[in-house]
């Protein structure tokens, strides 16, 4: 079987791909046990999605493993036809962590992580705002993140493939709903060591330990212990990235929540127990909520925005853009995006 970006998967392919997102490195096996089916029939799958380009499973450090870093929402209008030029542009830059074309009042939104913290943020700008076809750009601090999930095929799971009662219970149910604002991490939970093991799992986050031992020269048993430690203190990210659509979720929305100042915190923690709100984050300007929503459908997202974010107290009101093709999450160039519009690789 062939698969293509704009493919959507069939069921136990949507399976593999919710119980990858859920642990990117879980093994072949365990990944089987959990959706039902062969040990062999879901390692040909699964390395297949991997190979196609459908899904890129990757490792970073998570922010704050390099120091004190601040976050800042970038919206930028472009020149008419370079969109696709200035997103590519902005891709490659190392401080870059989020960047998506979109549709409304702007072209690009995208994340631009300062490290050393805001002060530095001038002589970043300088740099990128000259990037050619930049017409006009908009920044705004994050001040607070309430919810980054990199799972959320898991928590749409039960509505979009139909997960067995029998594993979907109380317990199950409660995890799906329940959020954990994101954890900071320090540099001093990593060593020089640590550092090269990362960088052997960005591109290919399911490296063996047993391969970046051989290619590092160390111990298979020290590479594992070595992860497990950082994974158990909250300083890695295990991400595995997915179009989408290719789950049947063609509606990706950016929303820009306008709160009372007083009710902004208490209408942050209800929208973040919401499975469909990938990311929620308070910014500074206009005592606003920045929230990421995947849906199904046009049709589903105006049930959300009709009968959930309208009816929250304290809102008043909202901007959208509809995610048209996003390029990088996570730090990690998305391996589909130069396929999906004919974009010449770098």
């Amino acid at each position: 079987m062939t698969l293509t970006v704009l493919d959507t998967l069939d069921e136990l392919d949507r399976r593999i791909v919710v119980a990858m997102q859920n642990d990117g490195r879980a093994s072949w096996r365990a990944i089987a046990d959990a959706v039902g089916s062969s040990t062999a029939t879901v390692a040909r799958r699964g390395q297949n999605l991997i190979q196609s380009g459908t899904i890129k499973v990757g490792v970073m450090p998570a922010l704050g493993s390099t120091g004190e870093v601040d976050s800042f929402l970038i919206r930028i209008t472009c020149e008419p036809g370079t969109s696709l030029v200035v997103a590519a542009e902005l891709v490659e830059h190392a401080d870059v962590r989020f960047v998506t074309v979109v549709t409304g009042g702007y072209d690009i939104i995208a994340e631009l992580v300062v490290k050393g913290g805001a002060i530095h943020y001038p002589q970043l700008i300088e740099e990128l705002q000259s990037i050619e076809g930049v017409e006009r750009w908009r920044s705004d601090l994050i001040m607070h993140v309430y919810k980054v999930s990199f799972d959320w095929g898991r928590q749409l799971f039960a509505e979009t493939l139909a997960l067995p009662d029998a594993a979907r219970g109380s317990d199950e149910t409660r995890r799906l709903t329940e959020f954990a604002e994101p954890e900071v991490c320090s540099p001093a939970h990593f060593d020089a060591a640590d550092w090269k093991i990362l960088d052997s799992l960005r591109d290919d986050g399911r490296e063996t330990f047993q391969a970046i031992a051989d290619k590092l020269g160390m111990n298979e048993s020290s590479v594992r212990r070595r992860f497990e430690r950082l994974r158990s203190s909250k300083c890695i990210d295990i991400l595995t990235l997915v179009p989408a659509p290719a789950l049947g979720m063609g509606a990706e929305t950016l929303l820009t929540v306008k709160v009372a100042p007083a009710r902004m915190d208490a209408v942050a923690r209800e929208l973040a127990q919401q499975p469909a709100v990938r990311y929620l984050a308070a910014t500074l300007d206009e005592n606003s909520l920045f929230c990421e929503v995947i849906m199904p459908s046009a049709e589903r997202l105006y049930e959300f925005i009709n009968q959930t974010l309208s009816r929250l107290e304290g809102v008043e009101g909202w901007t959208a853009s509809m995610e048209l093709l996003f390029l990088k999450r996570g730090f990690i160039e998305t391996p589909w995006w130069r396929t999906q519009v004919n974009y010449p690789v770098s």
